[in-house]
């Protein structure tokens, strides 16, 4: 297997759960640290375009969100499983309320208090990505008890969970559960200002908490932006080409096509010709000077494919 690189930058929730899960599998990767705000040009050479991070490489593989790229790492390093006590499938599930509803409400918490003490390049353009077109933070700090309250009772929930006797959230192992809900619970101790004492209220969640902070990182060293386009200039696409006669759209290899994400968020949309396709991922294949041929792997659910 090509080395697996990992673009990302360090106060990235989003980029801790993978980075989690790179520790739960005992993984050795190189870092690549790319700039807070989407101006990563090189990157999007790889990408064509998609602005979020974090990104994948395995050779000129391009794994972008984290549900593509934890179940490849998952299928890539079999054991330890994501999915202990049997527990597949439904974690997918799981991932579109923790996404959406519970990190919804962690950004609001972590950025609302904080908005006059931020860059505004950054307020303004996190507005827009978890917010929408009119978001504003500075409305949603005078909005922060209702906020707050929301948050509140979802922890509600996953402290219950925890108080099943079981040490993670399917087993006495961690899991894709224990990802999704982790980086929330880190970006909200390290961002909201009173954090220690909100989450005071949850002693489950902080006894798991301090056993996934426990798990770490795996191993990792660093690879710039150059080296990490070499590579990927360097090596072939591994992904086969494959068709599914079951896709709604009738998307088959050739077509072109764009795919963005499902939220107005602003992202750009990433365009190639349908490389494979299937229930659960659309895998767009791009060539450029600077890299050669590569293939950008997305998940179905939360992205819309159009054909052009």
């Amino acid at each position: 297997m090509s080395e697996l690189i990992l673009h990302h930058y360090p106060p990235s929730p989003v980029s801790e759960k993978v980075r989690a899960g790179l520790g739960i599998k005992k993984a050795t990767w190189r870092s690549c640290e790319q700039n807070r705000l989407p101006d990563r040009p090189e990157l999007f050479v790889l990408t064509g375009g998609y602005r979020r991070i974090p990104v994948l490489q395995i050779g000129a593989d391009i794994y972008c969100d984290t549900m593509v790229i934890l179940t490849e790492l998952n299928d890539r390093i079999p054991e330890p499983t994501l999915f202990p006590n049997n527990g597949a499938g439904l974690p997918y599930a799981l991932g579109r309320w923790t996404d959406v509803e519970l990190f919804g409400s962690a950004v609001r918490a972590a950025f609302a208090p904080a908005v006059e003490s931020l860059p505004e390049a950054l307020v303004a353009d996190r507005a827009r990505l978890y917010l929408g077109p009119t978001g504003d933070f500075r409305k949603e700090a005078a909005d922060m008890p209702h906020t707050l309250a929301q948050l509140r009772a979802q922890l509600g929930w996953i402290d219950t969970r925890l108080s099943t006797g079981r040490k993670f959230m399917l087993a006495d192992e961690p899991g894709y559960p224990d990802l999704l809900i982790w980086h929330i619970i880190w970006f909200v101790r390290g961002r909201y200002g009173d954090a220690d004492v909100f989450l005071s209220e949850f002693p489950m969640i902080e006894a798991w908490e301090a056993r996934m902070r426990d798990i770490g990182h795996g191993t990792s060293t660093d690879i710039s932006m150059a080296d990490a386009l070499a590579v990927a200039k360097a090596t072939d696409p591994a992904m086969p080409e494959s068709a599914d006669p079951r896709d709604p759209q009738g998307l088959t290899p050739g077509m072109n096509v764009t795919v963005a994400p499902t939220t107005d968020s602003g992202d750009p949309e990433v365009a190639g010709k349908v490389h494979a396709v299937s229930r659960d991922r659309i895998v767009l294949k791009r060539e450029t000077a600077e890299a050669g041929a590569v293939c950008v792997h997305f998940p179905r659910v939360g992205y819309r494919v159009t054909i052009v």
